[in-house]
């Protein structure tokens, strides 16, 4: 099983940036997956997940409205479009595997984990 993040890099103030998590080894209709960041110096932070199958999304408040999950079963790819990003936005992006719960919509309990993709907004 792996999780290999991409599309990470430096963006204004106001840009957007699409991060995609390709997976191998899991079947994304039966996990919840979600992204997480960690800007430098914080506690790492739920961003987005997708769970139910695919079916539901849920979001942090911070980034509600702005950022998209979302993903493609036949590429067993998932996705977080950035739209407006901000200075806070600025983190290691990761996306990270649950095994249990696939109706939780929550953050907590998430097992498998990227090696993180840098995002920068100046």
């Amino acid at each position: 099983v792996q999780l290999v993040e991409s599309g990470g890099g430096s963006v204004q103030e106001g840009g957007s940036l699409t991060l995609s998590c390709a997976t191998s080894g899991y079947d994304l209709t039966s996990h919840c997956i979600g992204w997480f960041r960690q800007a430098p110096g914080k506690e790492r932070e739920g961003v987005a997940l997708i769970y139910g199958g695919g079916t539901r999304r849920y979001y942090a408040d911070s980034v509600k409205g702005r950022f998209t999950i979302s993903q493609d079963n036949a590429r067993n790819t998932v996705y977080l479009q950035m739209n407006s990003l901000k200075l806070e936005d600025t983190a290691v992006y990761y996306c990270a595997v649950r095994y249990r719960g696939l109706w939780w919509e929550s953050f907590a309990g998430f097992d498998d984990w990227g090696q993180g993709t840098q995002v920068t907004v100046s």
